[in-house]
């Protein structure tokens, strides 16, 4: 199992979320969060002096899928987000060891 961790732009999120569901994928975890890479932010002018904004929204999107779906998942989520601009993102795949479904204790690919 693989878990696929991506940070994207925010007004992504429902191309992101309709792609993987064509891929299969069911459960997604979605968290508000902010931060920022290469750009490092930008200026704005509100009402006056300039200001910088160092922390940019972004949406953090996990998955965990079992390892014969990671490569179309993966794809999926870099056709969707991509904007061809800056900022687009980052795609983070990582190794799983165990996952347990609480509520019947199933345990492995069966309880994702």
């Amino acid at each position: 199992m693989k878990k696929i961790e991506a940070i994207i732009k925010p007004f992504k999120l429902d191309e992101v979320k309709d792609a993987l569901q064509e891929v299969g994928l069911q459960g997604i975890t979605v968290t508000e969060a902010k931060g920022f890479g290469r750009q490092k932010g930008h200026t704005e002018q509100h009402r006056g002096p300039e200001y910088v904004v160092d922390f940019l929204p972004k949406v953090k999107i996990e998955v965990i899928c079992e390892d014969n779906v990671v490569d179309r998942a993966v794809e999926a989520i870099c056709t969707a987000a991509r904007t061809g601009r800056i900022g687009d993102g980052k795609i983070f795949v990582s190794s799983v060891e165990e996952a347990i479904r609480i509520r019947t204790g199933e345990k492995g690919e069966a309880a994702i």
